[in-house]
Protein backbone atom coordinates (compact mmCIF):
# COMPACT_ATOMS: atom_id res chain seq x y z
CA UNK A 1 0.00 0.00 0.00
CA UNK A 2 1.30 3.15 -0.97
CA UNK A 3 2.21 6.01 2.02
CA UNK A 4 0.19 9.13 2.59
CA UNK A 5 3.30 10.68 2.96
CA UNK A 6 6.27 10.71 0.84
CA UNK A 7 9.19 12.19 3.51
CA UNK A 8 11.54 14.34 1.10
CA UNK A 9 15.15 13.62 2.10
CA UNK A 10 16.93 16.05 0.16
CA UNK A 11 17.14 18.60 2.57
CA UNK A 12 17.89 15.94 5.83
CA UNK A 13 21.71 16.46 5.38
CA UNK A 14 21.40 20.27 5.45
CA UNK A 15 19.23 19.85 8.36
CA UNK A 16 21.86 17.89 10.85
CA UNK A 17 24.86 19.99 9.53
CA UNK A 18 22.92 22.99 10.94
CA UNK A 19 22.23 21.38 13.89
CA UNK A 20 24.99 19.78 14.16
CA UNK A 21 26.41 23.27 14.07
CA UNK A 22 23.96 25.13 15.98
CA UNK A 23 23.88 22.81 19.36
CA UNK A 24 27.32 23.97 20.38
CA UNK A 25 27.03 27.09 19.72
CA UNK A 26 23.56 27.73 21.67
CA UNK A 27 25.87 25.81 24.96
CA UNK A 28 28.68 28.01 24.96
CA UNK A 29 27.01 31.11 24.08
CA UNK A 30 23.31 30.40 25.43
CA UNK A 31 24.49 31.39 29.24
CA UNK A 32 26.05 35.04 27.96
CA UNK A 33 22.92 36.03 26.20
CA UNK A 34 20.55 34.76 29.48
CA UNK A 35 22.64 37.58 31.38
CA UNK A 36 22.77 40.46 28.17
CA UNK A 37 19.78 39.81 26.91
CA UNK A 38 18.64 43.51 26.90
CA UNK A 39 22.11 44.79 25.60
CA UNK A 40 22.74 42.30 22.84
CA UNK A 41 18.84 42.95 21.39
CA UNK A 42 19.28 46.85 21.03
CA UNK A 43 22.91 46.40 19.64
CA UNK A 44 21.09 44.50 16.72
CA UNK A 45 18.68 46.70 15.95
CA UNK A 46 21.27 49.95 16.13
CA UNK A 47 23.37 48.05 14.18
CA UNK A 48 20.32 47.73 11.73
CA UNK A 49 19.72 51.45 12.07
CA UNK A 50 23.32 51.83 11.11
CA UNK A 51 23.63 49.65 8.11
CA UNK A 52 20.21 50.96 6.53
CA UNK A 53 21.56 54.58 7.20
CA UNK A 54 24.83 53.75 5.23
CA UNK A 55 22.82 52.16 2.33
CA UNK A 56 20.67 55.20 2.14
CA UNK A 57 24.05 57.18 1.93
CA UNK A 58 25.15 55.00 -0.92
CA UNK A 59 22.29 55.67 -3.20
CA UNK A 60 22.39 59.31 -1.48
CA UNK A 61 23.77 61.63 -5.04
CA UNK A 62 25.04 64.01 -2.86
CA UNK A 63 28.03 62.55 -1.65
CA UNK A 64 30.57 62.54 -4.18
CA UNK A 65 32.81 60.33 -2.61
CA UNK A 66 29.89 57.61 -3.05
CA UNK A 67 29.60 58.08 -7.22
CA UNK A 68 32.31 55.46 -8.20
CA UNK A 69 30.22 52.64 -6.07
CA UNK A 70 28.73 50.51 -8.83
CA UNK A 71 24.91 50.12 -8.66
CA UNK A 72 24.84 46.83 -8.02
CA UNK A 73 26.46 46.70 -4.78
CA UNK A 74 24.20 49.21 -3.55
CA UNK A 75 21.14 47.03 -4.52
CA UNK A 76 22.54 43.94 -2.88
CA UNK A 77 23.08 46.35 0.24
CA UNK A 78 19.49 47.06 0.00
CA UNK A 79 18.51 43.61 -0.32
CA UNK A 80 20.23 42.08 2.86
CA UNK A 81 19.16 45.04 4.75
CA UNK A 82 15.49 44.31 3.98
CA UNK A 83 16.47 40.66 4.78
CA UNK A 84 17.43 41.26 7.33
CA UNK A 85 14.94 43.98 9.00
CA UNK A 86 12.12 41.33 8.02
CA UNK A 87 13.78 38.53 9.71
CA UNK A 88 14.09 40.95 12.56
CA UNK A 89 10.51 41.99 12.64
CA UNK A 90 8.91 38.41 12.20
CA UNK A 91 11.18 36.90 15.33
CA UNK A 92 9.99 40.33 17.48
CA UNK A 93 6.45 40.21 16.19
CA UNK A 94 5.89 36.49 16.44
CA UNK A 95 7.12 36.45 20.37
CA UNK A 96 4.78 39.72 21.03
CA UNK A 97 2.14 37.88 19.34
CA UNK A 98 2.55 35.03 22.14
CA UNK A 99 2.98 37.88 24.86
CA UNK A 100 -0.04 39.51 23.48
CA UNK A 101 -2.14 36.17 23.38
CA UNK A 102 -1.01 35.37 26.94
CA UNK A 103 -1.58 39.03 28.74
CA UNK A 104 -5.33 39.16 27.12
CA UNK A 105 -6.06 34.95 28.06
CA UNK A 106 -4.50 35.75 31.92
CA UNK A 107 -1.46 34.11 30.96
CA UNK A 108 2.05 35.10 31.25
CA UNK A 109 3.50 34.15 27.41
CA UNK A 110 6.85 32.86 27.00
CA UNK A 111 8.95 33.12 30.09
CA UNK A 112 11.66 30.63 30.28
CA UNK A 113 13.47 30.43 26.42
CA UNK A 114 16.63 32.60 26.91
CA UNK A 115 15.69 34.06 30.07
CA UNK A 116 14.02 37.43 29.99
CA UNK A 117 10.19 37.02 29.34
CA UNK A 118 11.54 34.07 26.92
CA UNK A 119 12.39 36.81 24.02
CA UNK A 120 14.61 33.61 22.24
CA UNK A 121 11.67 31.41 21.90
CA UNK A 122 11.32 32.52 18.30
CA UNK A 123 14.52 31.85 17.48
CA UNK A 124 14.47 28.33 18.53
CA UNK A 125 11.05 27.70 17.20
CA UNK A 126 12.91 28.98 13.55
CA UNK A 127 15.66 25.91 14.29
CA UNK A 128 13.18 23.38 15.18
CA UNK A 129 11.18 23.99 12.05
CA UNK A 130 14.79 24.38 10.15
CA UNK A 131 15.47 21.10 11.13
CA UNK A 132 12.38 19.04 11.03
CA UNK A 133 11.30 16.38 8.31
CA UNK A 134 9.79 18.58 4.76
CA UNK A 135 6.94 16.29 3.71
CA UNK A 136 5.24 16.24 0.56
CA UNK A 137 1.71 14.20 0.19
CA UNK A 138 2.43 11.78 -2.53
CA UNK A 139 -1.15 13.28 -4.47
CA UNK A 140 0.09 16.74 -4.36
CA UNK A 141 0.91 18.09 -7.44
CA UNK A 142 4.48 18.72 -6.22
CA UNK A 143 6.03 22.07 -8.39
CA UNK A 144 2.97 23.48 -7.24
CA UNK A 145 3.50 22.65 -3.85
CA UNK A 146 7.14 24.04 -3.78
CA UNK A 147 6.38 27.23 -4.94
CA UNK A 148 3.32 28.49 -3.19
CA UNK A 149 5.30 29.37 -0.12
CA UNK A 150 7.96 31.16 -1.99
CA UNK A 151 4.58 33.03 -3.79
CA UNK A 152 3.33 33.98 -0.49
CA UNK A 153 6.79 35.62 1.10
CA UNK A 154 8.88 36.67 -1.95
CA UNK A 155 5.82 39.18 -3.19
CA UNK A 156 6.06 40.73 0.65
CA UNK A 157 9.73 41.06 0.54
CA UNK A 158 9.63 42.80 -2.95
CA UNK A 159 7.11 45.05 -1.55
CA UNK A 160 9.45 46.41 0.81
CA UNK A 161 11.50 47.99 -1.69
CA UNK A 162 9.04 50.54 -2.53
CA UNK A 163 8.10 51.32 1.01
CA UNK A 164 9.77 54.68 2.05
CA UNK A 165 10.85 54.72 5.74
CA UNK A 166 11.63 58.45 5.39
CA UNK A 167 12.02 61.24 2.39
CA UNK A 168 15.43 59.75 1.90
CA UNK A 169 15.29 56.07 2.99
CA UNK A 170 13.19 54.71 -0.13
CA UNK A 171 14.73 51.77 -1.60
CA UNK A 172 13.40 52.46 -5.19
CA UNK A 173 10.87 55.59 -5.28
CA UNK A 174 8.80 55.56 -8.51
CA UNK A 175 5.48 58.11 -9.60
CA UNK A 176 3.38 54.68 -8.86
CA UNK A 177 5.18 52.85 -5.99
CA UNK A 178 1.53 53.30 -4.39
CA UNK A 179 0.33 50.96 -7.23
CA UNK A 180 3.14 48.45 -7.50
CA UNK A 181 2.96 47.85 -3.53
CA UNK A 182 -0.65 46.72 -4.17
CA UNK A 183 0.48 44.79 -6.83
CA UNK A 184 2.95 43.03 -4.61
CA UNK A 185 0.27 42.51 -2.33
CA UNK A 186 -2.63 40.87 -4.89
CA UNK A 187 0.44 38.32 -5.80
CA UNK A 188 1.42 37.09 -1.85
CA UNK A 189 -2.41 36.07 -1.66
CA UNK A 190 -2.05 33.88 -4.35
CA UNK A 191 0.45 31.73 -2.73
CA UNK A 192 -2.52 30.78 -0.30
CA UNK A 193 -4.86 30.04 -2.95
CA UNK A 194 -1.81 27.82 -4.71
CA UNK A 195 -1.52 26.01 -1.49
CA UNK A 196 -4.84 24.82 -1.17
CA UNK A 197 -5.15 23.38 -4.50
CA UNK A 198 -2.13 21.77 -4.62
CA UNK A 199 -2.10 19.90 -1.56
CA UNK A 200 -4.89 18.21 -2.87
CA UNK A 201 -6.64 18.31 0.46
CA UNK A 202 -10.19 18.94 0.66
CA UNK A 203 -9.70 21.07 3.79
CA UNK A 204 -6.76 22.92 2.26
CA UNK A 205 -9.05 22.99 -0.74
CA UNK A 206 -11.37 24.73 1.22
CA UNK A 207 -9.32 27.20 2.96
CA UNK A 208 -7.79 28.36 -0.68
CA UNK A 209 -11.28 28.96 -2.15
CA UNK A 210 -11.92 31.07 0.91
CA UNK A 211 -8.96 33.30 0.08
CA UNK A 212 -10.29 33.79 -3.08
CA UNK A 213 -13.38 34.73 -1.91
CA UNK A 214 -12.19 37.26 0.20
CA UNK A 215 -8.79 38.75 -2.42
CA UNK A 216 -11.92 39.17 -4.81
CA UNK A 217 -13.74 40.80 -2.39
CA UNK A 218 -12.36 42.92 0.04
CA UNK A 219 -9.26 44.27 -2.75
CA UNK A 220 -11.99 46.13 -3.96
CA UNK A 221 -13.08 48.49 -0.50
CA UNK A 222 -9.18 48.64 0.29
CA UNK A 223 -8.11 50.37 -2.95
CA UNK A 224 -11.32 52.49 -3.20
CA UNK A 225 -9.91 53.81 0.36
CA UNK A 226 -6.54 54.41 -0.81
CA UNK A 227 -8.01 56.15 -3.68
CA UNK A 228 -9.94 58.07 -1.73
CA UNK A 229 -6.80 59.75 -0.30
CA UNK A 230 -4.95 59.91 -3.74
CA UNK A 231 -7.36 62.10 -4.86
CA UNK A 232 -7.04 64.02 -2.16
CA UNK A 233 -2.88 64.26 -2.52
CA UNK A 234 -2.81 64.31 -6.04
CA UNK A 235 0.01 61.50 -6.40
CA UNK A 236 0.60 57.77 -6.26
CA UNK A 237 4.13 58.20 -4.68
CA UNK A 238 4.07 57.31 -0.93
CA UNK A 239 7.49 59.62 -0.50
CA UNK A 240 4.93 62.25 -1.73
CA UNK A 241 2.41 61.38 0.15
CA UNK A 242 4.11 61.02 3.56
CA UNK A 243 6.21 64.60 3.09
CA UNK A 244 3.05 66.50 2.43
CA UNK A 245 1.65 65.62 6.14
CA UNK A 246 4.86 67.35 7.62
CA UNK A 247 3.74 70.26 11.03
CA UNK A 248 2.14 68.04 12.97
CA UNK A 249 -1.02 65.48 13.86
CA UNK A 250 -3.32 68.19 12.36
CA UNK A 251 -1.99 67.97 8.85
CA UNK A 252 -2.13 64.07 8.65
CA UNK A 253 -4.17 63.02 5.34
CA UNK A 254 -6.76 60.85 8.34
CA UNK A 255 -8.38 64.29 9.22
CA UNK A 256 -8.38 66.49 6.20
CA UNK A 257 -11.99 65.93 5.74
CA UNK A 258 -15.07 63.63 7.05
CA UNK A 259 -14.59 61.22 4.55
CA UNK A 260 -10.84 60.54 4.76
CA UNK A 261 -11.15 59.68 8.59
CA UNK A 262 -14.28 56.80 7.78
CA UNK A 263 -11.18 56.35 4.81
CA UNK A 264 -9.06 54.73 7.14
CA UNK A 265 -10.91 52.34 9.07
CA UNK A 266 -12.30 51.00 6.08
CA UNK A 267 -8.79 50.57 4.80
CA UNK A 268 -7.87 49.02 7.87
CA UNK A 269 -10.75 46.40 8.06
CA UNK A 270 -10.21 45.39 4.52
CA UNK A 271 -6.72 45.04 5.34
CA UNK A 272 -7.22 42.66 7.68
CA UNK A 273 -8.94 40.42 5.42
CA UNK A 274 -6.25 40.86 2.68
CA UNK A 275 -3.89 39.10 5.48
CA UNK A 276 -5.94 36.50 6.42
CA UNK A 277 -6.03 38.00 10.10
CA UNK A 278 -9.40 37.61 12.63
CA UNK A 279 -11.94 37.93 12.10
CA UNK A 280 -11.03 37.26 8.45
CA UNK A 281 -9.01 34.27 8.84
CA UNK A 282 -11.33 31.85 7.66
CA UNK A 283 -8.46 30.35 4.99
CA UNK A 284 -6.69 28.34 8.13
CA UNK A 285 -9.82 27.86 10.29
CA UNK A 286 -8.21 25.86 12.70
CA UNK A 287 -11.35 24.71 14.26
CA UNK A 288 -13.08 23.43 11.44
CA UNK A 289 -10.67 23.11 8.30
CA UNK A 290 -7.30 21.47 10.20
CA UNK A 291 -5.19 23.95 9.22
CA UNK A 292 -6.66 25.68 6.33
CA UNK A 293 -4.37 26.36 3.07
CA UNK A 294 -1.30 24.57 4.97
CA UNK A 295 -2.51 21.63 7.13
CA UNK A 296 -0.24 19.55 4.71
CA UNK A 297 3.15 21.82 4.94
CA UNK A 298 5.76 21.54 7.49
CA UNK A 299 9.25 22.40 8.70
CA UNK A 300 10.82 25.29 6.61
CA UNK A 301 7.98 25.60 4.20
CA UNK A 302 5.12 26.31 7.07
CA UNK A 303 7.71 29.01 8.61
CA UNK A 304 8.11 30.62 5.06
CA UNK A 305 4.32 31.35 5.25
CA UNK A 306 4.56 32.77 9.17
CA UNK A 307 6.89 34.73 7.59
CA UNK A 308 5.46 36.31 5.04
CA UNK A 309 2.19 37.13 7.11
CA UNK A 310 4.45 38.87 9.53
CA UNK A 311 6.28 40.48 6.23
CA UNK A 312 2.14 41.42 4.79
CA UNK A 313 1.19 42.87 8.02
CA UNK A 314 4.12 45.36 8.21
CA UNK A 315 3.32 46.47 4.64
CA UNK A 316 -0.46 47.02 5.37
CA UNK A 317 0.29 49.03 8.00
CA UNK A 318 3.02 51.01 6.33
CA UNK A 319 0.33 52.11 3.75
CA UNK A 320 -1.68 53.34 6.38
CA UNK A 321 1.00 55.24 8.20
CA UNK A 322 2.29 56.83 5.07
CA UNK A 323 -1.29 57.64 3.45
CA UNK A 324 -3.00 58.22 6.45
CA UNK A 325 -1.26 58.90 9.51
CA UNK A 326 1.50 61.41 8.36
CA UNK A 327 4.30 58.59 7.46
CA UNK A 328 7.62 59.55 9.05
CA UNK A 329 6.84 62.79 10.25
CA UNK A 330 5.98 63.40 13.92
CA UNK A 331 2.68 64.15 15.26
CA UNK A 332 4.44 67.26 17.02
CA UNK A 333 5.50 69.12 13.84
CA UNK A 334 9.20 68.67 15.16
CA UNK A 335 11.76 67.55 12.01
CA UNK A 336 14.95 65.47 12.45
CA UNK A 337 16.75 62.68 11.83
CA UNK A 338 14.88 60.13 13.47
CA UNK A 339 11.78 60.22 10.92
CA UNK A 340 12.44 56.37 10.41
CA UNK A 341 12.06 55.63 14.63
CA UNK A 342 8.52 57.49 14.43
CA UNK A 343 7.60 55.40 10.91
CA UNK A 344 8.53 51.78 12.46
CA UNK A 345 6.51 52.89 15.59
CA UNK A 346 3.23 53.77 14.06
CA UNK A 347 4.03 50.63 11.76
CA UNK A 348 4.18 48.65 15.07
CA UNK A 349 1.49 50.48 16.67
CA UNK A 350 -0.98 49.05 13.82
CA UNK A 351 0.17 45.64 14.24
CA UNK A 352 -0.20 45.92 17.93
CA UNK A 353 -3.99 46.84 17.04
CA UNK A 354 -4.21 43.77 14.55
CA UNK A 355 -2.99 41.27 17.28
CA UNK A 356 -5.15 42.79 19.85
CA UNK A 357 -8.09 42.09 17.44
CA UNK A 358 -7.06 38.81 16.63
CA UNK A 359 -7.41 37.32 21.00
CA UNK A 360 -10.50 39.66 21.64
CA UNK A 361 -13.14 38.76 18.19
CA UNK A 362 -14.24 35.75 17.05
CA UNK A 363 -13.93 34.42 13.47
CA UNK A 364 -17.17 34.75 11.59
CA UNK A 365 -18.73 33.10 9.01
CA UNK A 366 -17.54 33.08 5.28
CA UNK A 367 -21.18 33.93 4.62
CA UNK A 368 -20.87 36.61 6.86
CA UNK A 369 -17.35 37.93 5.41
CA UNK A 370 -19.05 38.17 2.08
CA UNK A 371 -22.20 40.17 3.65
CA UNK A 372 -20.34 41.95 5.66
CA UNK A 373 -17.80 43.25 2.44
CA UNK A 374 -21.16 43.65 -0.32
CA UNK A 375 -23.60 44.64 1.59
CA UNK A 376 -21.77 47.45 3.63
CA UNK A 377 -18.08 48.16 3.66
CA UNK A 378 -17.94 48.13 -0.31
CA UNK A 379 -20.89 50.19 -0.69
CA UNK A 380 -19.47 52.58 2.17
CA UNK A 381 -15.96 53.17 0.33
CA UNK A 382 -18.22 54.10 -2.87
CA UNK A 383 -19.89 56.65 -0.79
CA UNK A 384 -16.57 57.49 0.65
CA UNK A 385 -14.47 57.82 -2.84
CA UNK A 386 -17.38 60.24 -4.00
CA UNK A 387 -17.75 61.87 -1.28
CA UNK A 388 -13.82 62.43 -1.03
CA UNK A 389 -13.41 63.78 -4.48
CA UNK A 390 -16.64 66.26 -4.07
CA UNK A 391 -14.91 67.54 -0.82
CA UNK A 392 -11.99 69.11 -3.32
CA UNK A 393 -14.42 71.60 -4.58
CA UNK A 394 -15.62 73.11 -1.42
CA UNK A 395 -12.21 73.14 0.72
CA UNK A 396 -10.30 76.05 -0.31
CA UNK A 397 -6.65 75.62 0.66
CA UNK A 398 -6.71 80.04 0.31
CA UNK A 399 -8.00 80.58 3.23
CA UNK A 400 -6.66 79.47 7.16
CA UNK A 401 -8.46 76.63 8.75
CA UNK A 402 -10.52 79.45 11.08
CA UNK A 403 -12.06 81.50 8.45
CA UNK A 404 -13.12 78.33 6.40
CA UNK A 405 -15.97 75.38 7.45
CA UNK A 406 -13.85 73.04 5.64
CA UNK A 407 -10.60 74.18 7.97
CA UNK A 408 -13.14 74.17 11.73
CA UNK A 409 -14.17 70.84 10.54
CA UNK A 410 -10.61 69.58 9.80
CA UNK A 411 -9.61 70.72 13.08
CA UNK A 412 -12.93 68.91 14.99
CA UNK A 413 -11.19 65.80 13.56
CA UNK A 414 -7.74 66.38 14.81
CA UNK A 415 -8.76 67.01 17.68
CA UNK A 416 -11.71 64.12 17.51
CA UNK A 417 -8.40 61.89 16.55
CA UNK A 418 -6.68 63.05 19.52
CA UNK A 419 -9.44 61.68 22.17
CA UNK A 420 -9.58 58.44 20.13
CA UNK A 421 -5.84 57.56 20.50
CA UNK A 422 -5.93 58.82 24.30
CA UNK A 423 -8.80 57.26 25.00
CA UNK A 424 -6.97 53.78 23.97
CA UNK A 425 -4.03 54.25 26.03
CA UNK A 426 -6.70 55.05 28.65
CA UNK A 427 -8.27 51.92 28.33
CA UNK A 428 -5.12 49.72 27.66
CA UNK A 429 -3.73 51.13 31.10
CA UNK A 430 -6.70 50.58 33.25
CA UNK A 431 -6.96 46.68 31.70
CA UNK A 432 -2.88 46.23 32.56
CA UNK A 433 -3.27 48.20 36.23
CA UNK A 434 -6.52 45.79 37.26
CA UNK A 435 -5.08 42.93 35.27
CA UNK A 436 -5.31 40.86 38.63
CA UNK A 437 -7.96 42.11 39.88
CA UNK A 438 -10.67 41.72 37.08
CA UNK A 439 -10.17 38.00 36.27
CA UNK A 440 -10.48 37.11 40.16
CA UNK A 441 -8.80 33.88 41.21
CA UNK A 442 -8.16 33.28 37.87
CA UNK A 443 -5.04 35.47 37.85
CA UNK A 444 -1.67 34.15 39.77
CA UNK A 445 1.78 35.35 39.17
CA UNK A 446 3.62 32.17 38.60
CA UNK A 447 6.81 33.57 37.68
CA UNK A 448 9.04 36.81 38.78
CA UNK A 449 8.16 39.98 36.68
CA UNK A 450 5.07 38.28 34.94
Amino acid sequence: MEPLVRPKTEYKGISKAIVAVVVPIGRAVGPILKRLAWPIFLAAVLALIVFVWLVAKLVDPVHIWLVHVPWIVTDIAGVLGTLGFICLLAIVCIWGERKVAGHIQSRIGPMRTGGWHGWAQSPADGLKLVAKEDTIPTSADRPMFRLAPYLALVPAICAYTMIPFGFAWAFRDSDVSLLIVLGFLGVEVLGVILAGWASNNKWSLFGGMREACQLVSYEIPMGLSLLTAVAVAGTLRLTELGQMQSGGWFHWLMFKNPFMFVAFFTYFVASLASCNRTPFDLPEGESELVAGFHTEYSGFRFAMFFFGEYAAMFVVSALATIVFLGGWNSPFGTQGDIGPLWFIGKCSFLIFIQMWIRWTLPRIRLDQVMHACVKYLLPMTMVVFLGGSLWQLYDNPAYPAFLSAAGVIRVILALLGLVLFGQFFWLAGHGWINRIRMVGRLGRRLMPGA
